[in-house]
């Protein structure tokens, strides 16, 4: 029998295929890829304690290698073998994101991987978003979305059929991986042609333009990937350099010593031109706007303690100013935002010993040498510089941040006012599968990391 390749190969040759083909699809996408090299180059530079971290702690490789996908789904059936897809390359669902707070009708989860060697491996995630039929106000126009969606298939039959193989065999040869990553491929492909007429995608248009991106074409095309950077001020003052006119506001925390959570910023959302059936059996010219380039950054991965001090901070400084979808108020929302986030600590000790972030603990050099005392407490040995600690890298997302991106990309009259309604239970029913609870996820990360120190200190022997 031949022997399988493991989930992280195939989760590696897929990101690799899926990078490859968007460079070709958007080949601004390729400018952005360089710029964010060169940044990450300088900043590596600049910065050699950041360096010596990430390699101390085995994260360096992982920064050129960093992206994350967004897809945008239309039917209970086309997210739940999603998952299934995703988990033959062991990605799992994390996190539920409700974005109809924020005028966005979906609401999402993250497909990504969760062990620490698997992130280390490849960290490649999709941010995956379920059309809510229910937001759609118009009653005929939502049963005419029903009965588009339930036409289509948007998984090829080679995808299908390699996917119940991984899941009956316990996964795949070398030869049948390579081939589920070419089929699973074309679900994220382009399509240039529509399956609805122009009269019905400007009904959808003006329902919602993510309803007609979700509902016109034959899949669901892969709409942004996106590069990890370790500056995304330098990269947001150099995207004009390179030709990319950036949004106007960077999505997130304000700039920091010690980043947190995630920001984000992207380039605006590209016309394309596609064609629309004129009911004659022809095509009709038209275009279509959805395809973008986003950067990230990012930082710790903050304790629900953490992140309700986060929330409170962000919806006070959009109390004094909300940022406007044409960015004309980006200055004064960017001075609001960092005048209220002077509340929050600015450094790794403070934001340790008040409990707001996930950390990583690990013995020192002096430790290794069998210099502790029996019974030390964990502060003491932290203080007498035994074990250290490293922020954990936040691997999720921020639903005001995503709808920021979303709306940013859908134009600037696009923000429509939905009453928040999340559903995490709906979500799971149509997934198939309860999604990860990401607050467990890193205090599990915690724990285990001071679980090992102190296992092997209980090993060493005391200082004589």
């Amino acid at each position: 029998m031949s022997k399988h390749v493991t989930s992280s190969d195939i989760r590696a040759a897929f990101s690799g295929a899926m990078s490859a083909m968007y460079r070709t699809e958007v080949p601004a996408y390729g400018t952005l890829m360089d710029l964010v090299a060169r940044v990450n180059k300088e900043a590596l530079a600049a910065k050699p304690e950041l360096r010596a971290r990430l390699e101390a702690t085995d994260n360096l490789d992982r920064i050129s290698e960093e992206r994350h996908g967004a897809i945008r789904l239309g039917t209970a059936d086309e997210l739940a073998m999603m998952r299934r897809v995703f988990a033959v390359m062991g990605m799992y669902p994390v996190g539920y994101y409700d974005l109809s707070t924020a005028g966005v009708p979906v609401h999402s989860t993250a497909f990504r991987p969760v062990g620490e060697e698997a992130l280390k491996r490849n960290p490649f995630r999709v941010f995956s978003s379920l059309l809510r039929l229910d937001l759609i106000a118009d009653e005929a126009l939502r049963k005419e979305v029903a009965d588009i969606l339930a036409k289509r298939q948007i998984f090829t039959m080679g995808a299908v059929e390699l996917t119940k193989k991984a899941e009956v065999e316990g996964g795949l040869c070398k030869e049948d991986a390579d081939r589920f990553v070419a089929e699973v491929l074309e679900t994220f492909r382009w399509h240039d042609k529509a399956i609805v007429d122009a009269d019905m995608y400007h009904r959808l248009h003006d329902a919602h333009r993510l309803i007609a991106d979700v509902v016109s074409f034959k899949g669901p095309h892969i709409n942004h990937l996106t590069p990890r950077t370790l500056d995304i001020d330098q990269v947001q003052a150099l995207m004009p350099e390179y030709g990319i006119s950036p949004k106007a506001v960077v999505e997130g925390p304000p700039t920091r010593d010690c980043p947190v959570l995630l920001r984000q910023t992207s380039f605006k959302a590209l016309e394309e031109k596609v064609s629309f059936e004129d009911g004659r059996g022809g095509w009709k010219a038209g275009s279509h706007t959805a395809r973008f380039g986003e950067i990230e950054q990012r930082g710790i991965a903050l304790t629900p303690k953490g992140r309700g001090l986060y929330d409170k901070l962000l919806d006070q400084s959009r109390k004094v100013v909300r940022p406007a979808a044409d960015g004309s108020n980006a200055k004064a929302y960017e001075a609001a935002l960092a005048q209220a986030f002077h509340a929050f600590p600015d450094n790794w000790a403070a934001i340790r010993a008040d409990g707001l972030g996930y950390f990583s603990y690990s013995l020192t050099e002096k430790a290794m040498k069998g210099l502790v005392l029996p019974g030390a407490s964990i502060e003491s040995l932290i203080a007498d510089g035994l074990i250290q600690f490293d922020p954990i890298v936040y691997e999720d997302f921020l639903p005001v941040s995503a709808a920021g991106i979303f709306q940013s990309n859908l134009g600037d009259g696009a923000q429509q006012e939905f009453v928040a309604s999340p559903n995490q239970k709906r979500f799971e029913a149509d997934l198939g599968a309860q999604v990860l609870n990401e607050f467990d996820h890193y205090a599990g990360i915690e724990k285990a990391s001071l679980d090992a120190c102190i296992s092997q200190l209980k090993i060493r022997p005391a200082a004589e």
